[in-house]
């Protein structure tokens, strides 16, 4: 797909007027280093390279989110050109990327881009803004290909739902797969959902999603636009299908990565204090954006023009990002949040079975984010034939068989239990005599069953 169909799809999927994230991605850090698609073309003469500035900094200054940093980006850009410091690219791609990146100096705004076009990609482009109804199909098309971004609806042990989606679409594409997903998880006791990959989107699915874990419509954000002073509020959705989530425990993971949109959601969540925040600092960019294209001078610029106000806090996470509840880094924040869900649900338990069953994965849990150490000697002591187990180390690793099965990793629970990725169900213990030579192995099982094979190599 080309630059310039991937643009315009991917500003109608996320909505043209609050567009997040993931638009700006194509026009900031790792494509502003990239080569333009079919070369950097253009030749950047002092001529447009004056345009071009005249252009961007009479847009910004008419519209972005705070007039004193246009200023301030005007006054770094025109001293630079004045100077001769972009001198040195003679293209306006290469043109383009060093603007961009002083843009982004001055304002330290992660949603503020500026890139090449080339004439194709410009063509392409204004042809397509004639038919917004072919292009809304095809955006749809694309999507289906992509699930809506839902890339995973699971119920964990314990009753614990785990939702990853990695984009907000618009609600009224990614309504029904949102629904289903939602839905799905619905009878849980305790709710995760995963942004860690998550760059943002439209703050539709945002209002819709959250519906369903608010017990009413609830103000979740505004955006004060700085042209004509207004501001647009932002509620969860009046009605959802299917049953609500108000009274589930909800559990938020986030990454550095987490961003836009997806900051949005989770600003929500803790402001209005429906769940906890587990994982990493978010990339902090709260501010919607426009997109102007600049047909004769074969450039695009993506403008934040607003402002997000939160009802609660009065501002946002712009430049700062929201740091969790629970700060850990981002690939233990599932286990982290999951062991939270599941500690909270064991103390409503009173079935003893239900009890067991839930101890199991909260223990199996804790000894991955907290590994325990056991010695290679006390290791190498515990190597041996237990009828038909048997144990070695090789390399350091304590290994294990039994009879003619696959060969497994042993890893330590504590000094004498150890579990088996991929074996959830089971754990082995090592039982040694009173003067601590193993004796036998015992096997634990999840259902509580336990069996033995004492040691036969002596």
């Amino acid at each position: 797909m080309t630059f310039a169909k991937r643009m315009i799809r991917l500003r109608r999927s996320l909505g043209h007027v609050f567009a997040f994230g993931a638009l700006a991605i194509l026009l900031l850090g790792a494509t502003a280093s990239a080569q333009a698609p079919g070369g950097d073309g253009r030749q950047a003469t002092p001529d447009l390279r004056e345009a071009i500035v005249d252009s961007v900094t009479a847009t910004l200054n008419e519209s972005y989110v705070f007039e004193d940093v246009a200023l301030d980006m005007e006054e770094r850009l025109r001293s630079r050109l004045e100077a001769g410091d972009y001198d040195e690219h003679d293209t306006v791609a290469g043109f383009a990327r060093a603007l961009a990146q002083d843009l982004r100096d001055v304002s330290g705004d992660r949603h503020l881009g500026l890139r090449y076009m080339s004439d194709d990609m410009m063509a392409e482009f204004m042809d397509d803004e004639d038919d917004p109804e072919l292009e809304r199909q095809r955006e749809h098309d694309r999507l289906v290909k992509e699930n809506f971004y839902f890339r995973k609806a699971e119920i964990l042990e314990g009753n614990v739902g785990y939702l990853r989606f990695d984009q907000f679409p618009r609600a009224s594409l990614a309504g029904p797969t949102a629904t289903a997903a939602v839905n799905f998880v619905a009878h849980t006791d305790a709710l995760v959902i995963d942004l860690r990959h998550n760059g943002g989107g439209s703050p539709s699915l945002i209002q819709y999603i959250m519906a369903y874990l608010l017990d009413e419509p609830t103000h979740l954000n505004s955006f004060h636009t700085r042209q004509g002073d207004s501001i647009q509020q932002f509620w969860s959705a009046p009605y959802v299908p299917g049953p609500t989530m108000e009274d589930v425990d909800l559990y938020v993971l986030t990454s550095s990565n987490t961003f836009s949109g997806a900051e949005e959601f989770t600003y929500n969540v803790k402001n209005l204090e429906r769940g906890t925040i587990v994982g990493e600092t978010t990339g902090g960019g709260a501010h919607p954006l426009s997109f102007k294209v600049f047909p004769s001078l074969n450039v695009g610029l993506a403008v934040p023009y607003a402002r997000a106000v939160n009802p609660v806090s009065g501002t946002n996470w712009e430049g700062t990002g929201i740091t969790p509840d629970i700060e850990v880094p981002a690939v233990d924040a599932l286990e982290r949040a999951y062991l939270e869900a599941l500690t909270a649900i064991l103390e409503d338990k009173d079935d003893e079975e239900e009890r067991f069953s839930i101890q199991w994965v909260i223990d199996g849990l804790e000894t991955k984010l907290e590994p325990v150490e056991v010695s290679e000697s006390k290791l190498d002591s515990y190597a041996g034939q237990y009828g038909p187990r048997r144990l070695w180390v090789d390399g350091g690793q304590l290994l294990y068989q039994r009879e003619d099965g696959p060969v497994m990793a042993a890893m330590p629970m504590s000094q004498t239990l150890f579990r088996f990725e991929g074996l959830d169900y089971f754990r082995l213990e090592v039982v040694t005599d009173g003067s601590g030579v193993p004796v036998k192995l015992v096997g634990h099982y999840e259902s509580g069953h336990m069996d033995e094979s004492a040691r036969t190599d002596e």
